[in-house]
C-alpha cells in the first residue's frame, strides 16, 4: 500500500472520530510517523516503535493489527503475545464479566478467508461441518461450529466459520486460535490442487469485539442498527457484521476504519475486560477451542461438538470421517468433555490451570484419565475448565488436577446435552 493510500485510511478514521478525541490524532499520528520512519530507514515497524519506546513487541505485533494495538493501548490494554489481559484490574474485570455487560477485543483470534467458485465444495471436502447449511445471502448468514482433522480423526483445529459479503471481501471467514492459524491455512491450501480457490489471511482487515451481558443485545442493536435473534445468525450491516453467539453473547466482526467509534460507543455501558474473561465465558457455554497443546488429543465427540451442531454424519467424506462415523454409529465413545471447577486459587505460587494438563481419577489409579481442554480463572475462585476425560470416570466422580493428591474437579452442568 503507499503511504498516501494509508494516510487516506486514517484520515478516514478521524472524520469517523470528529476529531472530538485527541487521543484518536495522537494514535493515529504515531502509526503515521513510524511508517514513515520505517519507509525511510527500511528497519521493520516494530523496531521502530521500540526505539521510540511504544510499548509493544514483534511478536505480537505479528498477531494484531498494528492501529488497532495503538488504540487499545491508548485506553489501558496491556497486551502480551497478541491478547489483551486486561485494562489494568484482572480481578475486577472477572468479577464484573458475571455480572454486567463487557466488552472484549478478540485480536487473539485469527482469520482465512476462502473466496473463489469452488470454495463451498473444497470446505465440504475438508472440515467436519456441512458447509451447505451456512447461508450466503447479501443481508446475513448462519455460523457453524467445525472441526479441522488428521485422516486419523484427530483434531487439528476447532473453528466457527460463516459467509462474508462485502464489497471486495465475499467468500467464507474461518475463526481459530491465531497461533494455529498459519499452519492450518497451509496445510488446507496444500489440498487445493486445480479447485478454483483461494485462502489468505485477513485477520487484520476486520477488527474482533466480543459484547456479553444482559443489555449486549440492545447495545449492539442501538450500534448497528440491528442485531440477530436466532443462535449464530449472522447479520451484515453498514460497519460490519455481527453474530449472535448465545442469548446474551455477541462478536462484532468490524472494518478497521469503523472499530474505534464502536468501541467508544461500546465502552460507555460496557466494561473493557482482557482475553482471560472472555476464555471464561466461551468455557461455560461449553464451546472447546483447540490449541498447540492439545492438537491432535481429541475426535470431534469427545469435546461434544456434534452436540454444538458441528458435526454431519450426513455429508460425504473429508479428512478423519471414516473415524469420526464409526465412532457415532458404533457408539463407543469411552471419554467426553465436562465442565468443571478446579480451586487452585488465581494468585497461587502454583502453577495455574492450562490446556494440556493431565487429570487423574480413583478407577484409573496412576495412569492419566483425561486432560485439560480449556482453562480460564473464574469469579467464584479456582479455575473454570472444559477437560475430556474417561466417562467411568466422570459416574466415579473423583477427578484430580495433575495427581491423586491434587485438588479435584467440582463437574458442573453443561448448558447443552451431550450424548452419552
Amino acid at each position: 500500500m503507499s503511504e498516501g493510500a494509508t494516510i487516506s485510511n486514517y484520515r478516514t478514521l478521524g472524520q469517523l472520530a470528529e476529531l472530538k478525541e485527541p487521543i484518536f490524532r495522537t494514535v493515529l499520528q504515531f502509526v503515521l510517523q513510524v511508517r514513515r520512519l520505517a519507509a525511510i530507514s527500511r528497519l521493520s515497524e516494530p523496531c521502530i516503535g521500540r526505539i521510540m519506546n511504544f510499548p509493544f513487541t514483534s511478536h505480537s505485533l505479528s498477531r494484531m493489527n498494528f492501529t488497532w494495538q495503538a488504540y487499545l493501548q491508548s485506553r489501558n490494554a496491556v497486551i502480551q503475545d497478541g491478547r489483551v489481559v486486561n485494562y489494568g484490574n484482572s480481578a475486577a474485570e472477572l468479577e464484573t464479566v458475571r455480572s454486567a455487560t463487557v466488552l472484549a477485543d478478540l485480536s487473539h483470534f485469527g482469520l482465512i478467508h476462502f473466496t473463489g467458485e469452488d470454495a463451498q465444495s473444497f470446505l465440504q471436502g475438508q472440515l467436519t461441518c456441512d458447509v451447505r447449511k451456512i447461508d450466503t445471502a447479501a443481508d446475513r448468514s448462519t455460523a457453524l461450529y467445525g472441526g479441522y482433522c488428521n485422516p486419523k480423526g484427530r483434531m487439528l483445529a476447532s473453528f466457527l466459520i460463516w459467509h462474508l459479503v462485502f464489497p471486495g471481501a465475499n467468500g467464507y471467514v474461518m475463526q481459530l486460535p491465531a497461533a494455529l492459524r498459519a499452519a492450518i491455512q497451509k496445510r488446507l491450501s496444500m489440498f487445493v490442487l486445480r479447485a478454483k480457490v483461494g485462502l489468505s489471511d485477513s485477520s487484520d482487515a476486520w477488527i474482533r469485539i466480543g459484547v456479553a451481558g444482559s443489555h449486549a443485545h440492545a447495545l449492539v442493536r442501538e450500534i448497528l442498527g440491528t442485531a440477530p435473534v436466532s443462535h449464530l445468525e449472522v447479520i451484515h450491516a453498514q460497519q460490519g457484521s455481527v453474530i449472535r453467539l448465545g442469548q446474551d453473547r455477541f462478536e462484532l466482526v468490524i472494518a478497521p476504519a469503523y472499530a474505534p467509534v464502536v468501541w467508544e460507543r461500546l465502552s460507555k455501558d460496557a466494561m473493557p475486560v482482557g482475553a482471560p474473561c472472555w476464555d471464561w465465558l466461551e468455557i461455560k457455554a461449553g464451546v472447546p477451542v483447540i490449541t498447540t497443546a492439545t492438537q491432535e488429543h481429541f475426535v470431534p465427540q469427545m469435546v461434544n461438538l456434534e452436540a454444538l451442531g458441528g458435526v454431519s454424519f450426513q455429508k460425504g467424506c473429508y479428512p478423519g470421517q471414516e473415524i469420526v462415523a464409526r465412532t457415532e454409529y458404533l457408539g463407543k465413545i469411552k471419554r467426553r468433555m465436562v465442565l468443571a471447577n478446579i480451586p487452585v486459587p488465581a494468585s497461587s505460587t502454583i502453577t495455574p490451570v492450562a490446556a494440556g494438563d493431565e487429570l487423574f481419577s480413583t478407577d484409573m489409579g496412576e495412569q492419566s484419565s483425561g486432560t485439560v481442554v480449556n482453562a480460564a480463572p473464574a469469579p467464584g475462585g479456582g479455575f473454570d475448565v472444559l477437560a475430556v476425560t474417561q466417562t467411568n470416570s466422570i459416574e466415579a466422580g473423583k477427578i484430580f488436577w495433575r495427581s491423586l493428591s491434587g485438588p479435584q474437579l467440582e463437574i458442573m452442568p453443561l448448558p447443552y446435552l451431550a450424548n452419552a
